[in-house]
């Protein structure tokens, strides 16, 4: 058995439904995870949950809003045994302080930061019950450095990197391990929706630009970073905890 495999693993995924969540539970259904995809829209879910099918795997879909803790706790609840969570639903907004107004703070919070609390709070508890368990908190290379425009989303991936680390700190005696994955750029279909929206008629223009901002040369693709998260929720990485893993092309390191 590959040390990659996910066989007889119960993996929660937020946000599953769609881009970076949508590649990490196909991976992780193919790797042999019964995997239980939470995501607002049942639809786009189901979509996902049907291709793990139809690939010989295992999924569910349950409908939720992660910033609802009574819900939360609820699915949780009906799952019953969680082997790996993957904190991955996450919303965007672009502005500085003075163009993030108070409602968009109190949305980016709702989702980034009480979202992924709320699945950390329902988790860990099923998670000492059974002897153990890992995490993955998707943070972001807006946790690291400065990002032009970004106050409101910096903030909040800044959050779930300190939570990654004081999680990881609080539980490794219960055999709870504790990592983040801090992205660049990922060519998904919001960016596709952002670059349309914000620059008509120029759409190749800008991704070209915006793919050029990483020393690579272009943007993260889905799989890889589905990847990076296979690695660290497997056996693989039974020794890390409490770390985040930049993937972004050299971004943090090479971009002086």
């Amino acid at each position: 058995m590959s040390v990659f495999s996910l066989a007889g693993k119960t993996a929660v995924i937020t946000g599953g439904g769609s881009g970076i969540g949508r590649a990490i539970s196909l991976l992780f259904g193919s790797q042999g995870a019964h995997v239980h995809i939470l995501d607002l829209s049942a639809e786009g879910a189901q979509t996902v949950a049907d291709e793990i099918t139809q690939a010989g795997g295992v999924a569910a879909v349950h409908a939720v809003n992660v910033a609802n803790q009574e819900e939360m706790l609820a699915v949780f609840a009906r799952i019953g045994a969680v082997d790996i969570l993957v904190n991955n639903a996450g919303i965007a907004h672009v502005g500085n302080l003075e163009k993030t107004t108070e409602a968009d703070l109190d949305r980016i919070y709702n989702v980034n930061i009480k979202g992924a609390y709320n699945s950390l709070f329902a988790a860990i508890p099923l998670m000492k019950a059974q002897g153990g368990g890992v995490i993955l908190n998707m943070a972001s290379i807006a946790a690291l450095v400065g990002i032009p425009d970004r106050f409101a989303y910096s903030m909040s991936k800044g959050a779930v990197h300190a939570m990654t680390l004081s999680v990881a700190k609080d539980y490794i005696k219960d055999n709870i391990r504790c990592n983040s994955i801090s992205p660049a750029r990922v060519h998904t279909p919001f960016v596709d929706g952002f670059i349309a929206k914000n620059y008509p008629g120029k759409e190749e223009e800008m991704f070209a630009k915006l793919s050029a901002t990483q020393p690579i040369g272009r943007m993260a693709k889905p799989e890889e970073i589905a990847q990076l998260a296979l690695f660290l929720c497997s056996d693989a990485s039974a020794f890390i905890t409490g770390v985040d893993y930049p993937i972004d092309g050299g971004f943090t390191t090479l971009n002086n």
